[in-house]
């Protein structure tokens, strides 16, 4: 049986990332050369390219969902309603195109699949899924990450 994939853009090679670049991957290629569904949740939800950097203050992606912990840009601004709603978005395109599987870029407060930035915006890492991440889980959707 063949198994449906969503793509990170940025790993596909569009210039979508918080800095207006792309994170091109060989495995994201190769899926996307077969199908697989490109999405950004950042730009879902509404965020310009390029935009501030952003890290998950207060816990991971699981925690922005059930309210506990925000999305922050660098400066301050509070884009977690951005970043749900966007999260919202690609759950929607997934369960619309059948996907079972998610391709997602590494340590990204969207994407970001088993470890994140710690919400310092020193480099540090934590434990946990970004906010789509989070959510595609929830909705039984397998995710794994691309490049870091």
């Amino acid at each position: 049986m063949m198994t449906l994939t969503a793509v990170s853009a940025c790993l596909a090679g569009e210039r979508c990332r918080y800095d207006g670049n792309a994170n091109p991957n060989d495995r994201a290629k190769e899926l996307c050369a077969a199908g697989a569904l490109l999405i950004c949740p950042e730009c879902l939800g509404g965020l310009p390219t390029p935009r501030e950097p952003a890290e998950i203050v207060g816990g991971d992606g699981a925690a922005v969902l059930d309210g506990t912990a925000r999305v922050i840009t660098k400066s301050g601004a509070d884009v977690t309603d951005a970043f749900i709603c966007g999260a919202q978005k690609a759950l929607a395109l997934c369960k619309e195109n059948g996907i079972t599987e998610a391709l997602l870029k590494a340590r990204s407060p969207s994407c970001g699949c088993g470890t994140i930035y710690d919400g310092t915006f020193s480099g540090g890492r934590i434990c946990g899924d970004g906010v789509t991440a989070a959510l595609l889980k929830r909705n039984g959707i397998r995710v794994y990450t691309g490049n870091d």
